[in-house]
This record gives C-alpha cells, structure tokens and sequence, in this order.
C-alpha cells in the first residue's frame, strides 16, 4: 500500500462528515486535506483507542518526534510520507500539526473544564488549528479568513462535544463546563451514569444555541473574495448545524445513543452548497 493509498483509506474509513467535503476539490488539494486529516485521525485514535494512559503519552510522543523528523526530511510513517511533499505549496508549518498533538495530550492530562475560556483553549489546538490548516489547503487569499476559521472550528469542537456526550462519559470524560453544569444544575455523575432530566435538556438547548450561534458569527466573518475556495468547510457547516437540528429535535437523547445524518443525506447537503452556495 502506498502512502497516498493509506491515508485515503484511511479518510475513507472514518466515516466523518469532513470526507463529503473533500469530493469536491481539485486533485491536488483534495489529497492535501485528506493526508493532513488522516494525520489528525491518527492522533486522536491515539487518545481514543488506547486504553493505558502511560502507552498513550508515549504514542503522543512518537508522533511529536516523527513530526519533527519530517519537517527535518525524513519521515517514517505513510502519513507522514503522504503529507510531507505537499506542505510547502499549501503552508502547513510543524507548529500545526506539533498543536494537534498538544491538544489530545490535554485530554490525558484533564477530562474536565472549569469554564468555557478553559474549554475553548483546548478547542483551539484540536480544531481551530485544523480549520487554520484546512483553509490554507482549500485556497485561502484573505487573512480574514484564518479568524473565519478558528471561529468555525470552535463551533465544529462544540458540535462534536454535544453529539458525543453519551460516548465521552463512558470514558470518563465531560467537555461541557463545570460552570455551565452548576448553572443548570446538572451533576456530573448524572451525566457519567447517562441520566436524563429537565435540567440536562436545559443545558444542551444552552450548549446548541451557542455553537449554531458561532456558525452564523463564524460565516459572517468569511471575506467575500475567499468564499467560493472555502466552500468545502461552509458545506461542513451545513452538515453539522443539520445535525445540531435533528438532536434538538430529538430532545437532546445524546447520552445512549450517537446521533448522525445518513451518509446521502450527508452528500446532498454537501452538493447542495457546491452547487447553489445554500448553507443549511
């Protein structure tokens, strides 16, 4: 296997809204973005999928020197080798993917935030620095358009979190703020033991509003002259403010279940913003 045939089955294998996205690029940029996202899948597998936190750190550590090592000329990993030839023409910096790595090492080091400045830190590393990464690749000319980016990432990050409340307790973790639970008055164990109640309900009509907020603030930042190359996230944000609908709709059952869009209902949405610029 090579290593553009890696990190395409890679992509592939996610299942992530994200990979409607890439269909519709160019060749070249199509392969830039699918490198650097399975370079972002790798890293939080890590975090994911490995049980002993010790083995994890360790992992993290790898990847912080093959990332090193890479950008100095000589990559080992096929994702590395993947991505490498390509991060001149699209300005992708070590600092990025080195901040990808520092994000999910927080989640070894914490898996609580005091408050949402806390949390937005964190959101800053695993995914306003991909939205940053992401918009160079899809054709950036503004510099207006990287504040675009890391607002839109901020409000993928909270999207996620609120979708994947129920899976996150089962590992122990809760994103939402230790401010925002006491203000609904929601404990935490209630969450982790995926209890129901008025109160939880309350709190992810709260979490929602904001992240579909941060959608119309974070597109409304977009210059002009960049909006027709960074279609391939506003075709994300339709994806996910669709989701965002179908869980509120849903009256918020995220914690025994995952709740997500059918792949076609995925793709439609996504052509449906490449060819009329509609954003659900």
């Amino acid at each position: 296997m090579t290593p553009e045939q890696y990190v395409q089955e890679k992509a592939a294998a996610s299942g992530s809204s994200f990979y409607y996205a890439f269909l519709f690029l160019p060749k070249e940029r199509r392969a830039a973005i699918t490198a650097f996202y399975a370079f972002c899948r790798e890293i939080d597998d890590v975090v994911d999928e490995v049980v002993d936190p010790g083995v994890a750190r360790t992992k993290l550590a790898w990847w912080q020197t093959e990332v090193a090592k890479s950008f100095a000329g000589q990559p080992t990993h096929p994702v590395m080798k993947a991505l490498m030839p390509l991060t001149a023409a699209y300005r992708i910096e070590e600092r990025h993917l080195q901040a990808v790595i520092e994000g999910c090492q927080m989640d070894l080091e914490q898996n609580r935030y005091l408050d949402f400045i806390a949390l937005q830190r964190y959101c800053h590393l695993v995914a306003g620095i991909v939205g940053e990464v992401a918009a160079r690749i899809f054709g950036q000319t503004q510099e207006e358009t990287t504040t675009y980016a890391h607002k839109m990432g901020l409000a993928f990050q909270l999207t996620n979190i609120i979708r994947d409340v129920g899976e996150d307790a089962m590992r122990g973790r809760i994103y939402l703020p230790v401010n925002e639970l006491q203000q609904f008055d929601v404990k935490a164990h209630e969450i982790l033991k995926r209890q129901y109640s008025d109160r939880f309900t309350a709190l992810m009509k709260f979490q929602t509003d904001r992240a579909l907020a941060l959608y119309d603030e974070a597109i409304a930042m977009l210059p002009d002259a960049d909006r027709r190359s960074q279609k391939p996230g506003l075709m994300m944000a339709s994806i996910y403010r669709t989701l965002l609908r179908e869980i509120a709709l849903d009256n918020y059952q995220v914690l025994h279940q995952r709740v997500s869009l059918t792949p076609l209902r995925k793709f439609w949405l996504a052509w449906k913003t490449q060819a009329f610029g509609k954003i659900q």
